[in-house]
């Protein structure tokens, strides 16, 4: 058992490609779907918590956007971005950071995550998250959230999770985030599982 949470991480992707990892998504198509629905213009600086080597990135500059940061935990998974990337990874930023200890010095119009946060199961770890999120959003801005839903795994990687409602997930983020819509969806893992996941946008009322 590694207790540490980076090495765990740097494992992970130390012995897996990208394309078997259970979260594996070749195309993000409700993240996109929901950002879509923000109207953001181009320009506006958008932040992917848990990013590692996700293609969500990849669609963001397909569709446009200008401003984007990558933040994750293990500093391989997101050199591993930036090389499938090319010359295209000199337009993001990238953080290797914990999201519950970064400190963020700018504001973003809007906070993305998919599946980072069912992984803390600790209280004080998801109010350290929510305290960070508050820190970094603009007035006004997004979050677009997918955590396992109320019907999904009990666990993932071999660590515990939590599960979420629509209801539940905004208890957390609480009364200042209005959720906008919400969404059940059957993800479908490269070994051919089927997991639900919850996908959410609030937007933040100051």
């Amino acid at each position: 058992m590694i207790d540490d949470p980076r090495r765990r991480w740097q494992l992970i992707y130390q012995t897996k490609v990208p394309s078997d990892l259970s979260w594996y998504q070749p195309i993000p198509q409700q993240s996109m779907e929901f950002v879509r629905s923000t109207c953001l213009p181009p320009d506006s600086p958008i932040l992917d918590v848990g990013g590692g080597t996700s293609t969500f990135v990849d669609h963001l500059l397909a569709a446009g956007f200008t401003d984007i940061t990558v933040l994750d935990l293990v500093p391989a998974a997101l050199v591993e971005a930036e090389v499938r990337l090319g010359a295209a990874a000199c337009r993001v930023h990238w953080i290797a950071e914990d999201i519950t200890a970064w400190r963020p010095v700018r504001r973003y119009r809007l906070w993305h995550d998919r599946a980072v946060f069912h992984f803390l199961v600790d209280p004080a770890l998801r109010a350290r998250y929510v305290d960070v999120l508050r820190a970094a959003l603009a007035a006004h801005g997004h979050v677009v959230m997918a955590t396992f839903g109320p019907n999904g795994p009990t666990h993932c990687s071999g660590l515990d999770v939590k599960r979420y409602s629509a209801h539940e997930l905004s208890a957390v983020l609480g009364p200042s985030f209005l959720l906008v819509r919400s969404q059940i969806v059957e993800h479908i893992t490269p070994a051919g599982r089927t997991q639900e996941f919850l996908y959410g946008w609030w937007q933040a009322q100051a």
